[in-house]
């Protein structure tokens, strides 16, 4: 008996959608229409998924072992290796065999698509560059890029202005074009955009000057681009249909990759900002009070008598802006400068404060 695991490179353990990608991947390779298809190879693989994506002829599977059957008892053996394929429809599966999938999910990369994909315009990535304190409250930016838009002059029609549209006569107004292929699965039929109208089913009588009839035209725009507040490094802002135009579908999206420069004096933890305080080590002991430089401007800081190193004193409301008018906090990590060197005078002081013990 064959073993209907090994052939899809699973474990026995295998979960539905394991043996569906597996058998999607296997497919793709091996499938005859491909370069470098195996048919045999691929009917192995069309019997094993056939009878492992149905649980009930799964668990019989595991249940007899070598006495199983893939034959559905009809007495038919014929299609691939005795696997019967009586049952297949055109339009949906293997429905006879209790098996369904959509051959234009699977297959679609050998026949044309299946269904019609959503045309389109492509996609546009770019990067900016943000200063610390940018990212953090928000900002505009204006940029300007090259990509194809709507031709100004017909208005993306192709057209010349005052001139009709007309029936396409590459595709009969419909848009589309048709192919019937013929495979051992049965006949297929595909649809791809007609190259003549761009899938709008109509062309112009007389072409617009300035685009050639594309409807389109590559040229500079500027775009404005609005950077919310507290904003990370690394994070993308999706801009819809502010991508490349298509003629007849709708423009594509542009993406904007955000780099924020680090700060020198503050880092950032979640909702919080986090900065380093030096203090001498007679403050520590004895407190003191410090101005220090937020985002927002200065603010005085109490450091109280006794603090510890690597003590953190929080300022409230003077972090990351986030939700609806909240803010995090800036917290304060306090470092104490210990001398490396002490005068004579400083030395005797510090001698008669281990005497007091401290």
């Amino acid at each position: 008996m064959k073993n209907y695991y090994n052939i899809l490179g699973i474990q026995k353990t295998a979960s539905e959608a394991d043996i569906k990608t597996a058998f999607r991947k296997l497919a793709q390779k091996y499938h005859p229409d491909k370069k470098g298809g195996d048919e045999t190879k691929f009917k192995e693989l069309s019997e094993a998924y056939a009878v492992l994506s149905d649980k009930n002829r799964r668990a019989q599977y595991d249940a007899v072992g070598h006495g199983f059957s893939h034959s559905t008892g009809s007495g038919q053996a014929g299609g691939f290796g005795g696997f019967d394929f009586s049952g297949f429809q055109q339009a949906g599966g293997f429905g006879g065999q209790g098996v369904e999938f959509d051959l234009g999910d699977i297959f679609g990369e050998f026949f044309g698509g299946g269904r019609q994909q959503a045309r389109r315009g492509r996609d546009i990535s770019i990067d900016i560059e943000l200063p610390f304190r940018e990212a953090i409250f928000g900002a505009e930016r204006r940029i300007l890029i090259s990509k194809l838009s709507p031709c100004d002059t017909c208005s993306g029609t192709g057209a010349k202005p005052g001139s009709k549209m007309t029936k396409c006569t590459t595709c009969s107004g419909r848009g589309e074009i048709r192919e019937n292929r013929n495979t051992f699965f049965g006949s297929f039929t595909s649809a791809r955009p007609c190259p003549k109208c761009h899938g709008r089913g109509e062309v112009p009588e007389a072409v617009c000057a300035a685009c050639r009839g594309e409807g389109v035209l590559k040229r500079q725009e500027e775009l404005k681009i609005a950077i919310p507040a507290g904003v990370e490094d690394g994070e993308m802002i999706r801009m819809p249909q502010q991508g490349e135009a298509a003629v007849g579908a709708p423009s594509g999206d542009l993406y904007v990759k955000l780099h924020v420069r680090a700060d020198k004096h503050f880092a950032r933890d979640g909702h919080n900002l986090v900065m380093i305080l030096p203090i001498k080590l007679s403050e520590a002991l004895l407190g003191a009070t410090h101005t220090i430089e937020t985002l927002d401007g200065k603010e005085t800081l109490s450091i109280p008598a006794g603090i510890s190193h690597g003590e953190i004193l929080r300022v409230r409301g003077r972090g990351v802006p986030h939700g609806r008018g909240s803010r995090g906090d800036l917290l304060v990590r306090i470092d104490i400068e210990f001398p490396k060197k002490l005068s004579k005078k400083a030395h005797a002081l510090i001698e008669e404060l281990r005497g007091e013990g401290l």
